[in-house]
């Protein structure tokens, strides 16, 4: 049960926050195996001048657009972030015109048993919510053992 809270400056429409949502929703469906109902995201946007962010930040030029995005779900291997974030600055651009240099991303980690909603049934074998057995939490269970998926 991923949970995603994006940070943008108010003044974005309602369609510009879905395509934000479905290419956010299409990398973690695509890259971490999550079902497709799987899906929260929360949208805070806030006035301009309370987020704060330099014309240039680390050598590249950011515009009005930047986004702060945190992504909460259980540990990953890092190959799995990698190529999440990389799959999501590929689908923002897609779906929502977004330059790779207005996005900001983090992952917060927690354990698998930190997380509840009504309904999920949890495979006690990988810790994953059991719908994704076969996907991408075989291969996370075979990454902590060691294991190389062919």
């Amino acid at each position: 049960m991923p949970l995603i809270n994006v940070y943008l400056r108010r003044g974005t429409t309602p369609e510009y926050r879905r395509l934000v949502s479905e290419a956010l929703h299409r990398s973690m469906v695509d890259v971490l195996g999550i079902p497709q109902d799987d899906q929260f995201h929360v949208f805070h946007e806030v006035p301009p001048e309370d987020l704060v962010v330099q014309p240039v930040a680390f050598g590249l030029r950011r515009g009005e657009r930047t986004m702060f995005i945190q992504l909460s779900f259980n540990e990953r291997p890092p190959e799995h972030k990698h190529a999440l974030f990389r799959a999501i600055v590929a689908n923002l651009h897609l779906y929502a015109d977004v330059p790779e240099e207005d996005i900001m991303m983090v992952v917060f980690e927690t354990a698998r048993e930190n997380w509840w909603a009504a309904g999920r049934v949890i495979d006690p074998v990988t810790g994953y919510d059991e719908r994704m057995t076969g996907s991408a939490a075989d291969a996370d269970r075979c990454a902590t053992d060691g294991v190389t998926l062919g």
